[in-house]
C-alpha cells in the first residue's frame, strides 16, 4: 500500500510541479505553451486523484466489491505515461519487443511502477537537459525493462528518498533482479535495469 501510494503520488506530483514550473516560464513569452502547461496539469491532477481513490477505497470497511475499482496500470499503458512525461518536458524514445500477453496483472504492475519511478527520477534530479530511452523486451526467460537517462544529478539519486528502494522491493515480490546507478561512461547518466522472470 505504502509503494503503491508514493508511486502514485511521487510521480504525479514532479510531473505536476515540472509543468508548473514550465508553464511559468513560457507564460510571459509563450501563453500558448503555458496553456498546454495548465492543460497537462489540469489531465495529470484528475489521473492522480482516481488513482488515489481507487487505492483509498480500498482502506474503507466496506467490501472491495462495493467499492468502485479501476483496473491497475498495465504494460499497455506505458505509452500513456511517456506521453505525460514527455509533456512535462522530458524527451522520451521508447522500445518495446515482444508482447506481454503471457505476463500476469501483478507483473505488469511491477515493470510498469518501476519505469513510472526512474522517469520520475530522471524529471526530479536529471537536469533541464536530460534525455531518457525506455526500452521493455519480453522473452521466454521474463520481461526486461531498462530506462537509461543523460541526467547530470548521477549520485544523487540514491541519496535520500524511497523511489529505488521501492523498485527494488517490488521486483523482489518477483524473483527479479533490479540495478540501478551512475553510467560510468561520459557524458554521465542514469540507468534501472530491471528483469521479472
Amino acid at each position: 500500500m505504502a509503494r503503491e501510494m508514493h508511486d502514485i503520488i511521487g510521480h504525479n506530483l514532479s510531473v505536476i510541479t515540472t509543468l508548473a514550473d514550465g508553464g511559468s516560464y513560457a507564460a510571459a513569452k509563450s501563453p500558448e505553451r503555458a496553456a498546454q502547461a495548465l492543460t497537462a496539469i489540469g489531465t495529470t491532477s484528475r489521473q492522480a486523484l482516481t488513482e488515489l481513490r481507487r487505492l483509498l477505497d480500498v482502506l474503507r470497511e466496506e467490501t472491495p466489491e462495493a467499492a468502485a475499482l479501476a483496473p491497475q496500470p498495465a504494460l499497455t499503458d506505458l505509452d500513456q505515461l511517456i506521453d505525460r512525461v514527455r509533456a512535462a518536458g522530458l524527451p522520451v524514445r521508447s522500445t518495446v519487443r515482444g508482447r506481454p500477453d503471457s505476463l500476469p496483472a501483478g507483473r505488469q504492475l511491477a515493470v510498469y511502477r518501476v519505469v513510472q519511478e526512474a522517469l520520475t527520477n530522471t524529471l526530479k534530479h536529471g537536469g533541464p537537459q536530460a534525455t531518457a530511452y525506455v526500452e521493455v523486451v519480453y522473452g521466454d526467460d521474463g520481461v526486461r525493462a531498462t530506462v537509461t537517462d543523460t541526467g547530470v544529478g548521477g549520485t544523487l539519486r540514491g541519496s535520500s528518498g524511497r523511489g529505488i528502494t521501492g523498485m527494488r522491493e517490488r521486483t523482489a515480490l518477483y524473483d527479479g533482479t533490479l540495478e540501478a546507478g551512475p553510467l560510468p561512461r561520459p557524458p554521465g547518466g542514469w540507468q534501472v535495469e530491471l528483469h521479472i522472470p
